[in-house]
């Protein structure tokens, strides 16, 4: 079975999920003009911890949108790779949050954000060995029974890597998809910005991915800077245009496995909508180049 029918098989066991086009995340400064103008796009994603209340303009403007685009939900606290029992109060919210708007996807990160009582405004990597993963299965299982649906779960941006680590993360995840079911949620900007802090190969790390499992794309931008040793830095900033050589592993990416949802994210810096419009339709461009027959 090759790489883009095992990708299709593979969208089939997870259900009806996004359409195979472009999409924006769905900022507050733009909605009067997604309202008046209508853009032609595949869908909008929302952080779901935004919206964990009960009502208020943000589930009014949802409500609008979700009326006439695909949603994705895509959720920044659960911690699945924290060391201590996930919020079932935290996953209760999000289950009522899924029940009302019935979005077309849920991911979360492979990081971890709590310690006990504390809630750390970052995603943190994980050491990758066999304790972690046994923990990071329950957690994915748990979600995936709770909320009675296969999540996406998206690998990480990191800048540092655990001397304890007996795993390689591209194996990791791979044995986490293995394990749940899960569908992968592929981030190539965080491919690009982890092999370069990291000083390793792209391309090979790709390779290695279980990409049949891929659901969604993120594509983003990245700020710059030096490491102590004057090494080159990349921070997974998303306040910054979609850099050359991430569109580059993206084409890589498509020639492989067709044309998956698309998703340009942008949280900070954020400029006009017609900016955010003109990236999503580059993305556009390429999709329907992967999704023509050879």
């Amino acid at each position: 079975m090759s790489l883009r029918s095992a990708a299709l098989h593979r969208a089939q066991a997870l259900g009806p999920g996004l359409p195979p086009r472009a999409g924006l995340g769905l900022k507050t400064e733009h909605l009067q003009s997604v309202l008046e103008t209508c853009p032609d796009l595949g869908f909008f994603e929302v952080h779901a911890e935004n919206y964990m209340v009960a009502g208020g303009p943000f589930h009014h403007y949802l409500g609008l949108i979700r009326d006439q685009y695909p949603l994705s939900l895509h959720g920044v606290g659960l911690s699945i790779g924290g060391e201590g029992p996930l919020d079932e109060q935290h996953l209760k919210r999000l289950a009522t949050l899924i029940e009302r708007y019935q979005p077309q996807s849920f991911s979360e990160h492979l990081a971890w954000s709590s310690h006990g009582p504390v809630f750390l405004n970052d995603l943190l990597p994980l050491a990758y060995d066999h304790a972690t993963l046994q923990r990071v299965c329950e957690h994915v299982d748990q979600v995936q029974s709770t909320l009675k649906r296969p999540m996406l779960l998206e690998n990480p941006a990191t800048y540092l890597q655990f001397q304890r680590s007996t795993l390689d993360e591209a194996d990791f995840i791979s044995e986490i998809i293995r394990r749940t079911g899960c569908g992968l949620l592929l981030d190539v900007n965080n491919v690009y910005v982890s092999s370069v802090n990291h000083q390793r190969d792209a391309l090979a790390y790709l390779e290695a991915l279980p990409l049949h499992a891929v659901g969604e794309i993120h594509l983003a931008g990245f700020a710059e800077d030096a490491d102590n040793l004057g090494e080159r830095l990349l921070i997974d900033d998303h306040g910054a245009p979609i850099d050359q050589a991430v569109w580059a592993l993206y084409r890589q990416v498509l020639g492989q496995i067709g044309a998956v949802a698309t998703l340009i994210e942008r949280d900070n810096q954020v400029p006009a909508f017609a900016v955010l419009l003109a990236e999503a339709e580059q993305a556009e461009y390429l999709l329907r180049q992967a999704g023509e027959p050879a």
